[in-house]
């Protein structure tokens, strides 16, 4: 439906036309007619606009006009003169129709095709609508039963690899998820599995994985909170184990400073076996560092120490202190702890302790 009603377009107006989606990925465009600029070509090429080819339209605020926008020629960025038509639907843009002007494009021809570009936004309306329908299935697709997760992937048409993407919602926040490429599903609204203290629900995303880090971190942006990434997941079906792994991420990205605001599961380190535990197994685990937890700094120093295997010099640098106040630190660590930092099984206990207590 879209490929005819952009060729159409193009027909009527003898102007070279494409179509993209608010994420600037390329949904259709038309056989080329004339001129084609650099900016024209790549987004064939790559299916969608380069980040500061995206910058540059959005800077004549084509994201929140009614009508359409004229754009100049810019020969720097190989920018030909072109006409921006937002897709509106009941007072919502739902993407862009791009025409090359060579001059002739003028009100009353543009007036000519309004009535396909009003077919092309309810299409894209429509597909939105859906895509909203079909992201309420990812608590099942993620849920531990796996009958629910059959009838989800019999509703579903999934093509590996994808990846899941946990994301913190905020009360005061109402993200546009629908802006989100049309192969990404997702939904605004899943309970948090984890600790009863978290009343905010999870938004819960599956994108291909090829995409999912640069997604989390537009997502996360949009609600100005945290992100968990899982592993991808060549068959689909796996996905509710990408879910798990992206929850368990995003509760190290609210806790560790270092990894957020978007934290990886691939990237956790030793989170990812503290991550699994349960809260009373960290505390006990956490209880191993003593009354060195009371004291930030000293913690910090600590960690800081053993994070880069004891080396002195390094530690003091990233710190920004002198080796004998480092020296100091440490074994007054060592005096409130009771435990030998020359010792491998103490520096372990120590270690994991500190990064338990993180996680509490």
């Amino acid at each position: 439906m879209l490929q005819e009603t952009i060729d159409e377009i193009a027909d009527v107006l003898g102007a070279s036309a494409t179509l993209e989606d608010r994420a600037f990925q390329l949904l259709a465009y038309a056989a080329q007619s004339g001129d084609i600029d650099v900016v024209r070509q790549e987004s064939i090429l790559r299916r969608r606009a380069s980040d500061e080819v995206r910058a540059y339209f959005e800077r004549y605020g084509i994201a929140t006009a009614r009508g359409r926008v004229r754009i100049p020629a810019d020969a720097e960025l190989g920018v030909l003169a072109r006409v921006c038509v937002p897709l509106r639907h009941r007072e919502v843009t739902y993407g862009y129709l791009w025409l090359l002007d060579d001059g002739t494009l003028t009100e009353e021809r543009l007036d000519s095709v309004s009535g396909l570009v009003a077919r092309a936004a309810t299409v894209l309306a429509q597909e939105a609508r859906r895509r909203r329908d079909l992201g309420g299935h990812l608590r099942e697709l993620f849920s531990a039963d796996p009958e629910e997760r059959s009838w989800a992937l019999s509703r579903l048409d999934l093509r590996g690899p994808v990846a899941a993407i946990a994301v913190r919602a905020s009360a005061g926040r109402v993200a546009a998820l629908w802006t989100l490429p049309r192969d990404v599903l997702a939904d605004p609204g899943l309970p948090d599995p984890g600790p009863a203290d978290r009343a905010e629900p999870l938004v819960a995303v599956l994108a291909p994985a090829a995409h999912a880090g640069e997604l989390a971190g537009r997502i996360q942006a949009m609600y100005g909170t945290a992100a968990g990434v899982g592993d991808p997941r060549a068959d689909p079906e796996r996905a509710w184990r990408s879910w798990r792994e992206a929850v368990h991420a995003l509760r190290v990205a609210d806790r560790v400073p270092q990894l957020a605001p978007v934290a990886a599961w691939s990237d956790l380190g030793v989170y990812r076996t503290l991550a699994r535990l349960a809260p009373e197994a960290l505390r006990e685990l956490a209880a191993e560092a003593g009354e060195l937890a009371a004291d930030p700094e000293l913690a910090r120093t600590v960690e800081g120490y053993l994070d880069r295997a004891g080396h002195v010099q390094e530690t003091a640098a990233a710190l920004g202190v002198h080796r004998q106040t480092l020296y100091y630190r440490l074994g007054k660590a060592e005096r409130l702890t009771g435990r030998d930092l020359a010792d491998g099984e103490d520096r372990l206990a120590l270690h994991l302790a500190l990064k338990a207590a993180r996680l509490l």
